[in-house]
């Protein structure tokens, strides 16, 4: 147990390399051996399918940092499409009261797993 003012050391802070890339509309922070859920990527994808990110914003190697303008030319992540699946069920409810208006429907989001292989 640290003492009071002492830092405690995060294993996954001290990872020598990280990258920022873009997705699907959104910017994720991964680290080789990170595994996420993203948004689902246009194209005939299966499991097990090698995926490259090439829009790659900024890339840290513990010592070095390069910013994107607004993306790295030749910086790559490498990542295996590890499952394809859908998310948890969302209610959409309309409703206007006194006037007999409802409408109830779901949404299911699809969604990839990866888990990032390499930083280039």
């Amino acid at each position: 147990m640290p003492k009071k003012g002492e830092k405690t050391e995060n294993p996954k802070e001290n990872t020598a390399e990280f990258a920022v890339i873009a997705t699907g509309g959104k910017q994720y922070k991964v680290a080789v051996g990170d595994v996420l859920n993203i948004e689902k990527i246009k194209g005939e994808h299966k499991e097990g399918d090698k995926l490259t990110f090439d829009k790659v914003l900024l890339v840290d190697d513990g010592a070095n940092s390069t910013i994107g303008t607004p993306y790295i030319d030749g910086a790559k992540v490498l990542a295996e499409l590890t499952q394809i699946g859908r998310a948890g069920k969302v209610s959409v409810v309309k409703y206007k009261q006194k006037s007999r208006y409802f409408k109830k429907s779901g949404h299911r989001q699809p969604f990839f797993k990866v888990k990032i292989t390499g930083l280039k």
